[in-house]
């Protein structure tokens, strides 16, 4: 979610905001519709392990970092046009605060008032040294990763969006790629040890209820994951920036391009499509996790075509659009030029 114009745009950003959205529906799917606990044994079993090894605590880590990125580019083109770009911001938060108080009302533990007032309290970080920023979030996440303070995190997510913005590594992403590649290989190795120890700790779930499950010690388990939440979720980032640097993917990925564009109104209308069809097909409660599965991949094809169309004829995704009236208190064209 950012505020960059339509000729502004660094692809690479609405790409991994594509990719982030694509994991964050199929952890929030399951207590949006109350999906049932896994039997030992099951596929269900297996999918419920999958999901807290490989999408649980990475791809929300994505999102919040791009947040971070997105507000220093929006403060910053801001003040370069002229505008009062902090004071625009503040408004910005704002009104995605008031987003989030509605969207809380329907999917509670939602994540865009904690963005908003996240935002707020990191605003003074705009002026601070990148180096400082960089040195401070790391330190920080660090530190809230080994205790696994997995709300805390957010802040220091954000900050590390920040000085990433500030050392303009996106803009310039062609020039990093050799230092990329490095760091990809690197966090692959970690990644790969931290997840081999996580799964140790993996669940044996009893019964197919919540009231007759038991597990072998299962707060390790999550708690490993979120500690290192964070590598395996910078490996996600680099092997999808590797990846579009070649035509074949960049054309074969670019629907998550439209996707990312249009964050806000995806994230909020992957919530009402959950909710309408746990409703319409029955499903609160009685839906298995892995059936939660089929339901996401529905909602990934009508999102993903209803991007590309909606953004060959328009500017904005229509929240987006939204937003930003909102935040610059003026209503921008919405319709493109033939």
């Amino acid at each position: 979610m950012s505020a960059i114009g339509e000729n502004e745009r660094i692809d690479v950003l609405d790409y991994l905001r594509g990719f982030a959205l694509l994991g964050i529906i199929l952890v929030n799917i399951g207590p949006l519709l109350a999906a049932k606990t896994p039997a030992a044994g099951t596929i269900d079993a297996a999918y419920w392990k999958f999901l807290y090894l490989f999408i649980e605590g990475r791809f929300y880590t994505i999102f919040t970092f791009l947040f971070g990125v997105g507000f220093y580019l929006f403060i910053n083109r801001a003040n370069k046009k002229g505008k009062k770009g902090q004071v625009l911001f503040v408004r910005r938060m704002m009104v995605l605060f008031l987003f989030g108080v509605v969207h809380m009302q329907f999917h509670p533990g939602e994540a865009l008032t904690l963005y908003a007032v996240s935002g707020l309290i990191l605003l003074p970080f705009y002026k601070v040294n990148r180096s400082v920023n960089l040195l401070f979030g790391t330190i920080m996440l660090v530190v809230l990763a080994i205790f696994g303070a997995k709300i805390f995190m957010i802040i220091p997510f954000m900050l590390l969006g920040i000085a990433v913005g500030q050392y303009h590594v996106f803009e310039r992403i062609s020039h990093h790629l050799k230092a990329i590649a490095v760091f990809t290989v690197i966090m692959l190795v970690l990644g790969l040890g931290g997840l081999t120890l996580q799964y140790q700790f993996a669940p044996n779930f009893i019964g197919s209820t919540a009231d007759e499950a038991t597990s072998v010690p299962l707060p390790p388990f999550i708690r490993i994951g979120i500690t290192i939440g964070p590598v395996v979720s910078a490996f996600y980032v680099c092997c999808i920036i590797m990846l579009i640097q070649l035509p074949f993917f960049r054309k074969l990925l670019a629907p998550l391009k439209n996707y990312g564009r249009m964050a806000l109104t995806n994230y909020l209308i992957q919530t009402v499509l959950i909710l309408v069809a746990g409703k319409v097909l029955q499903l609160q409660g009685h839906i298995s996790y892995f059936q939660t599965l089929y339901i996401c991949l529905a909602i990934y094809v009508i999102q993903l075509i209803y991007s590309t169309l909606w953004l060959r004829y328009f500017k904005f995704g229509p929240l987006e659009w939204v937003w930003r009236a909102l935040t610059y208190l003026e209503l921008p064209p919405m319709r493109k030029r033939s």
